[in-house]
């Protein structure tokens, strides 16, 4: 907590502690405190709490301390939040008493905890924030590693032709929920790294997240030059250089500011290649300690985990050579011979040439290896073919742990509020026990259908009132208007598709036919509507242009108003979208979708899943739970296979989709369509939970990991 806070009533003054830990985040009585306090303030201030406490007046403060409903819940968030923190009775604590208290530090890029903190770009910051949450809930003892990110992700904006405009900014320190880290003497954690001939510094700031806490840098600090304090300004921003010099500030950095706290982690465990300089800083402390290479190297394989999350051959962050060793030179002091070894770590030629490549980088320097799906840990086995040859790939160790995501985030109240009643109020403790969840089936389809129809009403609402909010600050036309949903209906089958933009995800896949897609849309009696959202990279030219495409389609009269573009889509955005359409769609050509959770998401809150075979749907699909758009094998031609996909698509959305959700009996219910949003929350929540991922995490890697280290 900043300790210039202004001050609290004694009896509720424990409100600075809560509004500092993003636990309130996903706990439900923490959340209403902060409505209760001030609800018009906590709109106004998008669900900040440690702006609403700056905010509010010391009188208004005292009322609410004089308050009994009030001091009870906040009694109840204070004594929860408690319990978190101590974790005695824990899920870990009971499972592995034999391990010592040292921490799982967990090192990524981004990190999605909340929208007050744009330190993620998409998918793989919000399963790093799932990740650590779930981790919490557990007991896990798990300490996360970032960037602080100033300027975050940029916001977006559509230009009245439709072409994404980036916006960044300054985040505002005084109302985050963030704490600079000072050392035992008072200072702020401040760490070097060696970069080229100079040193560059980075503060370290700490997000608490119930019982665990994520290190942020920061380079952003006078000792450093001007440029060097941008480093660490934008998520994923600058050249190649830049991106070098970011990764090699997080996983150098990152270890330095691990050890500056006194931590000693008993597992390394590593979200994607961005990180892979962490193991790399580990063998060079060995080596500095007076071991061998083979033998530091044999050490740090041991407790370092590797998550890979890119099927792509482009997505992995590969640099030249020379590059490297000179922007490491400062680095490499004291390695003397070994540097050769080390730098040989990261070289892979995949055609261009050898090049230093992150995800070589961290396979070779972990001592275990996984993607994020069956699919993709087959995908990984081929694509890196390369680092074991002549093992066969079913051989090679790449091990899958499906991801997961956080329930108790992504839940929708209203769905928590039906589960409370008929599970009872500890349902999330069981929400991955697979026969648990058999119970849906006694869930009366009026209750369920109730809540289905209540949460599309809140996503139009929602789309509505941001509508309202450009227009009336004269930041939308006419057509911005039209496009961005204003003549959504309430009552239509609501499609959603919100991720980034890019090429593998055919998000044009849908308009393959225009005219048979607006005969759908605009059907008498049954209408169905679309809502897109998402970002482009500010680099990735050919998702802008379809990011146009799509914003001009929302524009254009022969849909009849169905199409609707959300710009600016984050984890706020998410909520509204995973929880209140009826059906998501996913259209990734296959192999490229490692996983995808938005769908997960959207499953657990009973909204029916339409995709490709790519991903988690590959083990997820299950015949009753959702749709598969499957056009046939696929002949090598990108054209061929997105012309059966989307015949595939139509014949869906004609003949099953459509059909199945206006099919009503006489009380204006649709049995049929019901029964397969029971099978999809029954056969989504156990299997695709963040619960079960962390849990598959700590019993098949960490704990085995952990135990090595034992044996030393």
């Amino acid at each position: 907590m900043v300790n210039d806070a202004p001050p609290l009533p004694k009896r509720i003054s424990g409100l600075w502690q809560l509004a500092f830990n993003l636990w309130w985040t996903w706990h439900w009585e923490a959340r209403e405190v902060f409505r209760r306090l001030d609800y018009p303030l906590w709109r106004l201030t998008s669900h900040n709490p440690v702006r609403m406490l700056q905010t509010l007046p010391y009188e208004h403060l005292k009322r609410a301390a004089r308050e009994p409903a009030f001091v009870a819940l906040y009694d109840a968030a204070i004594v929860g939040l408690g319990r978190a923190l101590t974790a005695k009775e824990s899920w870990w604590a009971r499972t592995f008493a034999h391990l010592p208290d040292r921490p799982v530090a967990y090192f990524s890029a981004e990190f999605a905890l909340h929208h007050t903190l744009p330190i993620y770009a998409g998918g793989l910051g919000v399963l790093a924030g799932d990740h650590c949450k779930e981790a919490s809930d557990l007991g896990l003892p798990l300490i996360g590693v970032g960037f602080m990110y100033p300027q975050g992700y940029f916001h977006q904006k559509m230009s009245p032709e439709g072409w994404q405009e980036e916006l960044y900014e300054q985040l505002d320190w005084d109302h985050a929920p963030v704490e600079q880290v000072v050392t035992e003497g008072g200072n702020p954690c401040i760490v070097s790294v060696p970069l080229a001939k100079r040193a560059v510094h980075g503060s370290v700031w700490c997000v608490r997240l119930g019982r665990a806490k994520i290190y942020l840098l920061d380079t952003a600090v006078e000792e450093n030059a001007a440029a060097d304090r941008e480093l660490s300004a934008r998520l994923y921003g600058g050249d190649r250089e830049t991106r070098l010099q970011q990764e090699i500030i997080l996983g150098v950095g990152g270890v330095r500011a691990l050890r500056a706290l006194g931590y000693q982690p008993m597992v390394w465990h590593l979200n994607e290649g961005h990180t892979a300089f962490a193991p790399l800083e580990r063998i060079k402390e060995l080596i500095e300690g007076g071991e061998s290479f083979d033998t530091a190297l044999d050490q740090v394989r041991r407790s370092t985990i590797f998550t890979t999350h890119t099927p792509v051959a482009a997505g992995h962050d590969v640099f030249p050579v020379d590059l490297v060793n000179s922007y490491l030179a400062g680095w490499w002091e004291n390695v003397g011979p070994q540097r050769d070894e080390l730098l040989k770590l990261g070289q892979y030629d995949n055609g261009p040439g050898s090049m230093f490549n992150m995800t070589a980088l961290a396979i070779r320097s972990a001592g275990s290896t996984n993607g994020v799906s069956q699919v993709h840990g087959r995908v990984t086995r081929a694509m890196w073919s390369q680092l074991w040859p002549g093992i066969p790939e079913g051989e090679r160790p790449v091990r899958s742990v499906t991801n997961g995501v956080h329930v108790p985030t992504w839940i929708a109240p209203d769905m928590a509020n039906l589960f409370d009643r008929y599970f009872g109020e500890n349902w999330k403790e069981h929400q991955d026990a697979v026969d648990f969840w058999d119970g849906i089936s006694m869930i009366p389809d009026e209750e369920l259908w109730a809540v289905r129809e209540a949460l599309r009403s809140y996503l139009i609402a929602f789309v509505r009132e941001r509508i309202r909010q450009l227009w009336t600050q004269k930041q939308a036309t006419v057509a911005h208007v039209v496009a961005m949903g204003t003549l959504l209906d309430p009552a239509a089958l609501t499609i959603g598709f919100a991720r980034r933009f890019t090429d593998y995800k055919r998000p044009d896949l849908i308009f393959h036919n225009p005219e048979r897609l607006a005969r759908i849309l605009t059907a008498f009696r049954r209408p169905v509507q679309i809502v897109f959202a998402g970002k482009a990279h500010p680099s990735d030219h050919p998702g802008k242009g379809h990011l146009r495409n799509t914003f001009s389609r929302a524009q254009d009269p022969s849909f009849g108003g169905r199409i609707a573009f959300v710009e600016d889509y984050d984890v706020h955005v998410a909520h509204f979208l995973v929880q209140g359409c009826d059906v998501w769609l996913n259209t990734p050509r296959k192999p490229f979708e490692a996983s995808g959770t938005s769908g997960m998401k959207a499953s657990i809150n009973g909204v029916l899943h339409l995709s490709t075979g790519d991903g988690w749907w590959a083990e997820g699909h299950t015949g009753s739970n959702g749709w598969l758009i499957d056009g046939g094998a696929s002949a090598g031609d990108p054209a061929a296979d997105d012309a059966a996909d989307a015949e595939a698509l139509y014949r869906l959305l004609e003949d099953e989709i459509v059909p199945t959700f206006y099919d009503r009996d006489s009380s204006k219910v649709p049995r049929r369509w019901l029964q397969m949003v029971k099978a999809a929350i029954r056969t989504t929540m156990p299997r695709f939970s963040a619960r079960r991922m962390v849990k598959q995490y700590a019993e098949q890697v960490y704990a085995q990991a952990a135990e090595q280290e034992l044996k030393k």
